[in-house]
């Protein structure tokens, strides 16, 4: 199973880091988006109310314990299009289709067969199971970025963190939910003997999927 391209969203204006930031670490106020990016917080601002402008991001006013409310920026519906989506209509459209043809239980023996696929993709590129645990969710942490995810591994205590900062079958797992389900079973079986837990999820409001994995 050969890898596919690398996923590197297009960055090369002001205005793209800016969504981008927004898009990986939640959103943030001109300030703080100011420092990340090195820009100035007036220049930022002008990106600011053009992406808004533009229907890209949105804002609000945040409470803080002393002073005025924060104006904080985050990503619209219409901005996340812009990152990558897996074919979403076609995907949704095959699942209802399949659905159709052979009902649940013919749907989910599909979704194991897809699993099991990407189970021996990953082994092929992951190091070995005796190998430091840091070692090989940092390997998977690249072969999800490299199939869209933007993905990126942490330290967490005696674990670490999978962050997914994007889901691009996002569309297919809200008619498929057993996509999500099988990706704890995907990550188990590729690493060895280690616990996950997913600590976030997009299905569920949140603005990402997060898993923590420890050793067993």
């Amino acid at each position: 199973m050969h890898p596919r391209p690398a996923y590197d969203p297009p960055v090369t204006t002001t205005k793209d880091r800016i969504l981008l930031e927004l898009k990986t670490r939640g959103k943030k106020d001109a300030a703080a988006l100011a420092r990340r990016l090195e820009v100035t917080t007036v220049a930022i601002r002008q990106h600011l109310a053009a992406l808004e402008a533009a229907g890209l991001v949105t804002a609000t006013d945040e409470r803080r314990p002393v002073g005025r409310p924060a104006r904080m920026f985050d990503l619209t519906d219409a901005a996340a299009k812009r990152f990558p989506q897996g074919y979403a209509d076609l995907a949704v459209d095959m699942i209802d289709s399949v659905r159709a043809a052979f009902g649940d239980e013919g749907l989910s023996r599909l979704v194991e067969e897809r699993t099991q696929r990407q189970l021996r993709g990953y082994r092929e590129r992951l190091p070995a199971p005796s190998s430091p645990l840091g070692q090989r969710v940092a390997a998977l942490a690249r072969i999800r970025r490299d199939e869209g995810y933007m993905a990126e591994s942490r330290k967490d205590g005696d674990g670490y963190l999978l962050i997914e900062n994007h889901c691009p079958i996002c569309a297919a797992a809200q008619v498929c939910t057993r996509l999500c389900d099988g990706e704890e079973e995907l990550f188990r079986g590729s690493l060895g003997r280690v616990r996950i837990e997913r600590t976030e999820h997009l299905l569920d409001g949140a603005r990402r999927c997060v898993y923590r994995i420890s050793p067993s």
